[in-house]
């Protein structure tokens, strides 16, 4: 039965070839030796040897202590996970004579919603007999359009789903 799969660098015995380039824990480069050898230097140090690069010819290996290395990795993965903006869909719901007091504050949301860089999704509900007037829906939708034109760009043109007319706006 094989050893289980460890995640993260392979270090000391997991080091499968015969010759690694080494870097001392200075920094410094020894240059290239057997791993045996370099194993064994790196034990005297109290440190182990660690395979920082294993797809160069040779794998480029360092004297370092492997738990401090993986909680490094694992500080600088969460840092970065941290950092990184996740883009929300935000929607803003229409009616196709929507007044234009109304209209404005609607616009204002979506501005505000591409300033924080997320995507609008614009849904227009038609009730009633207000099917037989589906252009009045598209021109409300080419005036958000022409409204938003200088900061966002339509990712999905109007389309017409069931009752509803939709739209997908995204930041420039």
């Amino acid at each position: 039965m094989a050893p289980p799969v460890k995640s993260g660098p392979r270090f000391d015995f997991m080091i499968n070839v015969p010759k690694v380039r080494v870097i001392d824990d200075e920094g410094e480069n020894l240059g290239v030796m057997f791993t045996r050898e370099a194993i064994e230097q790196a034990n005297e140090k109290g440190l182990n040897l660690v395979e920082v690069s294993p797809n160069a010819d040779p794998p480029v290996c360092k004297y370092l202590d492997v738990g401090k290395y993986r909680y490094e990795a694992q500080k600088k993965a969460n840092l970065a996970r941290k950092t990184q903006k996740t883009q929300d869909i935000k929607e803003v719901k229409m009616r196709p004579n929507i007044d234009t007091h109304d209209y404005d504050v609607k616009m204002r949301n979506v501005h505000k919603f591409i300033d924080n860089g997320d995507k609008v999704k614009i849904t227009l509900r038609f009730r009633g007999r207000e099917m037989a007037h589906q252009h009045l829906g598209m021109d409300l939708l080419k005036q958000v359009q022409d409204d938003v034109a200088e900061y966002a760009k339509v990712e999905a043109f109007p389309r017409l789903e069931g009752r509803q007319m939709l739209m997908v706006l995204a930041p420039k």
